[in-house]
């Protein structure tokens, strides 16, 4: 049996789903999960609930910033729901940071340089023995960049926003199409324009067009590329 793993990073779009086939993959082949997002968001939480953002959605750089060493990022295993927890300084706020609150501010909270470098280095560390899955945005570029398996996930804005809407909408929230339509296409100019780390696909990811695929067929393509990514570099 070979006890040899890899790193697997998994990145795309708001809600191209990336999250849930990173999830899924870990799962089946007995890897580490770690959702990079999540711990933005978890960041982004911090900020609102300790007034950083102002009225204009605007948010307080530099005291966030000087918050930075208090807050704690970490995850609970997942129980019986089946989904891992995100902590913040030790209190579960998964729920919490799903939601268009978060959504909305996320993005402009990810591109501050100093952010970004503080959970860049504690992803990294994550991947020190390998056998991870990491999805995000910079997770193949700058995070993982001798990744064994790079996976760039896409698909068109609107279907990505219904897919979004669909999945608030059985949580309970109410929102329109217009706004998460809107919060993805902003999520994406931010993402991809940012000084830092942009969203971009490296160049030796294997692309991932999932607007016409299924769920099945997203996973038995993503465990095609991961077996043979084990075999080229765990012979």
């Amino acid at each position: 049996m070979n006890n040899k793993k890899i790193i697997v990073a998994i990145d795309g779009f708001s809600s191209s789903g990336k999250s849930t086939m990173a999830r899924e993959l870990a799962k089946r082949v007995g890897y580490v999960y770690v959702d990079s997002g999540a711990m933005y968001r978890a960041v982004t939480l911090y900020a609102l609930r300790h007034g950083m953002v102002n009225a204009d959605h605007a948010v307080n750089r530099k005291e966030l910033v000087a918050a930075l060493p208090s807050i704690h990022v970490s995850f609970q295993p997942a129980g019986a729901d089946g989904v891992q927890h995100t902590l913040l300084n030790g209190e579960d706020v998964e729920k919490v940071i799903r939601d268009m609150q978060v959504s909305a501010l996320v993005s402009p909270v990810a591109e501050i340089p100093e952010v970004r470098e503080r959970l860049v280095d504690l992803q990294k560390k994550f991947g020190e023995h390998k056998g991870i899955v990491m999805d995000g945005r910079d997770i193949g570029t700058t995070v993982f960049p001798n990744a064994e398996l790079k996976i760039f996930v896409c698909a068109s804005p609107e279907e990505r926003a219904r897919r979004r809407l669909k999945e608030m909408q059985e949580k309970g929230e109410n929102v329109s199409y217009d706004e998460v339509y809107n919060n993805v296409v902003e999520r994406d100019r931010i993402d991809t324009t940012r000084e830092v780390s942009p969203l971009r696909k490296a160049a030796d990811a294997i692309e991932l067009d999932n607007g016409d695929m299924t769920r099945e067929q997203q996973m038995d393509r993503l465990l095609s590329h991961f077996d043979e990514a084990l075999k080229k570099n765990c012979p």
